[in-house]
């Protein structure tokens, strides 16, 4: 688990400049956005998982040997790690270690481009959003290997964990998604973040997720 003791939450404005973290949380953050997960999760499953993970399932086992989900400890709330589901969009067994994936990647195979295009490999993820792991909508939660390398780097990094990781988010369906090669590029995603955070309500969270299955439809220039 990474640290988060004698951490004090601190986020950046417009102009780059430390702010404070807000102290008080709405009546949605406190009980509606859990009550919104469970909604939204619970349509997902029974009206699209039900029969749509068993079909991509089959075409991920006819195309490349290995298992259809791919299972990641990534940092939740609080710097808790947790299991992330994905649906695999990887050859399996190609790394043994963490490594951003690149354009054009060889690792990814055919049916995978798909997926990560569409976003369909995140699918998965409403079970962790059921057991209470992740939210529908938030920061995206990063591999642990990744956060290791801005934890205590880049200032602000770890107020995004303040919150519950979502399996979409603002930063996500704005662009900020990818690989991260330059600092400037993870200071732009933190301070998308920090954004949402201070302003979540019902109606940020329903237009993200609009957002989101318009990206869905069309493809995700930024999804490799």
């Amino acid at each position: 688990m990474l640290d988060f003791s004698g951490y004090q939450a601190v986020g950046f404005n417009r102009r780059g400049r430390h702010v404070k973290a807000p102290a008080e949380s709405s009546a949605y953050q406190l009980v509606g956005k859990r009550a919104f997960d469970l909604l939204i999760a619970i349509l997902v499953i029974v009206l699209v998982l039900t029969w749509l993970i068993p079909l991509l399932g089959a075409l991920i086992r006819l195309t490349s040997r290995g298992p259809v989900f791919f299972v990641q400890l990534r940092t939740g709330r609080n710097g808790q790690h947790f299991r992330c589901l994905k649906l695999r969009t990887m050859v399996h067994g190609c790394s043994d270690g963490f490594q951003q994936t690149t354009l054009n990647d060889p690792r990814v195979t055919k049916v995978g481009r798909f997926l990560r295009r569409s976003n369909l490999d995140e699918l998965p993820q409403v079970l962790n959003v059921l057991m209470g792991e992740m939210s529908i909508v938030g920061p995206r939660p990063h591999a642990i290997q990744h956060d290791a390398q801005y934890w205590n780097t880049l200032p602000g990094y770890r107020d995004r964990y303040l919150v519950k990781p979502g399996i979409t988010g603002l930063a996500q369906v704005r662009g900020c998604r990818g690989e991260t090669t330059r600092l400037q590029q993870m200071r732009h995603r933190v301070r998308l973040d920090h954004w949402y955070i201070e302003k979540v309500t019902l109606g940020l969270d329903l237009k993200i997720c609009w957002w989101t299955v318009r990206n869905m439809l069309t493809g995700d220039k930024d999804a490799w």
